[in-house]
């Protein structure tokens, strides 16, 4: 009986057993064997499990077995639910994300919480901000070092510096004197001009003028030439060209007189609405605008008088004739006079030192008589500084545009501190009132955006790393055009620093042979034009300057495709020199040649640019 209660009990506890076996040690056996089956007894020989331990035993571990269960579901099923709201929010703001770059791109006001000119507002006040924290503190002490250790290596020049796109410039030849018209009677009336600025700005208005006096079929009087407080230079048309070679070359295309007739010299022209100032003309006027309200004034009154005249007419559109004409009286009927061009032969022979030659542009700029004498080897009546060890044939005249009325108007910094900015401003109201008002009343850019625009002149400095960045090496003869720059001596000892051999027209010539040209600041520049003209690479460093202009469109006219010209990309090169205290001398050199080589394209002239600067257009050049 014991025995079949045993069994029974045996059969109760393998039915309520869980189906996972559990290891009971009994002398280190297992309670359970999947090949041996239960063991009924103990390892001690007459030893019977108890039945009542077994099923309490049992309940126990079912009970701690599922509630370890629930508490390991409800774990899984948490981490399930963090992960899956994990998922929905990333989804959310990526699809957001998409959304809103898709109603920038297409520039919609579909998203009703976004305004497109709010974030382009927002956009371009960012990249100002980022702009604003790239400051300019006026020196280049490391760069200036780096450049002075690379220009003592006298490394090899890079073989296009001294050259320009020969095969395609050559292609350009000119021809702005052919002429397919008859002469004008300038039946209609008189037409005066009193141009203002300085020499360069003065020869613009003169050739834009001679157009307007064809246009009108007006007779020209020779013009007159404005006095200005900046310049401070009394000299007239007649002080700096030659009038009777101007009248004779453009006779076949318009009437020119010397002055107005007897019967129009006693009209006072003002109360009869004569005078025309740049007040009351537009920039750029177009033909139209002279035919419409210009032309009635002089069929009433017989003159009308242009005062200014800067920047008063269009380059485009323009009929084709005209723009010649234009061309015509710029690079043809302006010749300067004996006196400026026996001093500038003077000065080109003492540049080209020993190696003279006559370049191509030297008979335009000097005519037949002084284009010669450049080569005259007779040197007894150069300074003694000249006549010792001037070897180099070859020379670079370099535009410095950094004298104080361009360093004021620019609205920049350049590294002088307080000093600085109250000589500035105080050159401002003085000569120009009318901007130094503007900045108390109106928030104009910032001088560090102004400079990362590419807005600013370079400074001496800046223009001295500039041709050292290009590769000319240390003994390359630089001439350097300018009146008084701005800094004066303390700035151009940078530049002779790094280029012993440079000079400018007032150590090249004797005070005997400067003395004509005393306080006549326009023939001065006429001077300083001449030069870079002629010299063999022709640097500038404000290519909006007038002078530069001119004298690369001149050394394009003329120059064959031999005359080579830098014009930098001031916004590429500030990007540059902003980096200045990090950047290594190997990185920016080849920064400043690609910037080069990508301006040094030849391409027609764009429309609605200057003739002047850009001849290369069927106007005033030929194409082969």
């Amino acid at each position: 009986m014991r025995l079949l209660l045993i069994m029974g009990q045996e059969r109760l506890d393998d039915e309520e057993r869980p189906e996972s076996p559990d290891l009971h040690v009994y002398g280190g056996t297992p309670s359970h064997s999947p090949r041996l089956g239960p063991i009924r007894c103990s390892a001690f020989a007459g030893d019977l499990i108890n039945p009542k331990q077994t099923i309490k035993r049992g309940n126990k571990k079912r009970s701690i077995r599922a509630c370890s269960e629930r508490q390991t579901a409800k774990a899984a099923i948490g981490v399930i639910a963090i992960l899956g709201l994990f998922c929905l929010v990333n989804w959310f703001m990526l699809s957001r994300l998409h959304e809103g770059r898709v109603w920038l791109r297409r520039g919609l006001s579909k998203n009703p919480n976004r305004n497109p000119k709010l974030i382009l507002s927002q956009k371009e006040e960012r990249k100002r901000f980022e702009k604003s924290k790239r400051k300019y503190n006026g020196t280049y002490g490391r760069m200036l070092s780096l450049a002075s250790h690379a220009l003592g290596e006298n490394k090899l020049e890079p073989k296009d510096l001294w050259q320009e796109p020969r095969e395609q410039a050559s292609a350009w030849k000119p021809c702005a004197e052919q002429r397919s018209w008859t002469p004008n009677d300038g039946k209609n009336g008189y037409i005066m001009v009193t141009a203002n600025g300085g020499i360069n700005q003065q020869r613009v208005a003169v050739c834009n003028i001679v157009v307007v006096a064809r246009l009108l079929n007006a007779t020209l009087v020779i013009p007159k030439f404005m006095l200005s407080d900046v310049w401070t230079d009394a000299s007239q048309f007649g002080d700096i060209y030659q009038e009777e070679h101007f009248m004779k070359y453009l006779s076949p295309d318009i009437r020119i007189v010397k002055e107005l007739p007897t019967k129009l010299q006693s009209l006072d022209l003002e109360p009869i609405g004569s005078v025309v100032t740049d007040i009351e003309m537009m920039k750029e006027a177009k033909p139209d605008f002279y035919m419409q309200h210009i032309l009635p004034i002089l069929l009433k009154n017989g003159v009308v008088h242009f005062v200014g005249f800067g920047n008063r007419l269009a380059f485009d559109p323009m009929p084709f004739e005209l723009q010649r004409l234009r061309c015509r009286c710029n690079f043809h009927a302006l010749n300067f006079i004996p006196r400026i061009q026996e001093t500038a032969a003077l000065l080109v022979r003492r540049l080209r030192g020993s190696g003279s030659y006559v370049a191509p542009l030297d008979q335009h700029l000097l005519g037949p008589k002084f284009a010669s004498s450049v080569l005259d080897n007779n040197k007894s009546s150069d300074p003694p500084l000249q006549q010792e060890g001037a070897s180099s044939s070859k020379y670079l005249a370099l535009h410095l545009r950094f004298e104080i009325d361009m360093v004021a108007h620019s609205l920049c910094y350049f590294g002088g501190g307080k000093t600085e900015q109250n000589e500035l401003d105080s050159y401002r109201q003085k000569h120009f009132p009318s901007l130094s008002t503007l900045t108390k009343t109106k928030k104009f850019p910032s001088a560090d955006v102004l400079r990362t625009e590419g807005l600013c002149p370079l400074t001496p400095e800046e223009a001295v790393l500039m041709l050292a960045g290009l590769g000319f090496n240390r003994e390359t003869r630089v001439f350097v055009a300018g009146a008084n720059i701005y800094g004066g001596s303390r700035r151009l000892a940078v530049l002779t620093s790094l280029y012993p051999n440079l000079v400018t027209k007032e150590k090249l010539l004797t005070q005997s042979e400067l003395q004509p040209f005393k306080n006549f600041s326009s023939q001065l520049a006429a001077l300083d034009f001449i030069a870079c003209a002629a010299a063999d690479a022709f640097a500038m460093t404000d290519p909006g300057s007038q002078l530069s202009s001119l004298v690369s469109g001149y050394r394009i006219y003329y120059g064959g495709g031999k005359m080579p010209t830098i014009r930098p990309n001031k916004r590429r090169l500030s990007d540059i020199l902003m980096k200045n205290s990090t950047i290594e001398w190997n990185v920016f050199e080849k920064r400043v040649r690609k910037a080069n080589r990508q301006t040094k394209h030849v391409s027609a002239r764009p429309t609605g640019r200057s003739v002047y600067r850009y001849p290369r257009c069927k106007e005033c050049m030929c194409h082969a």
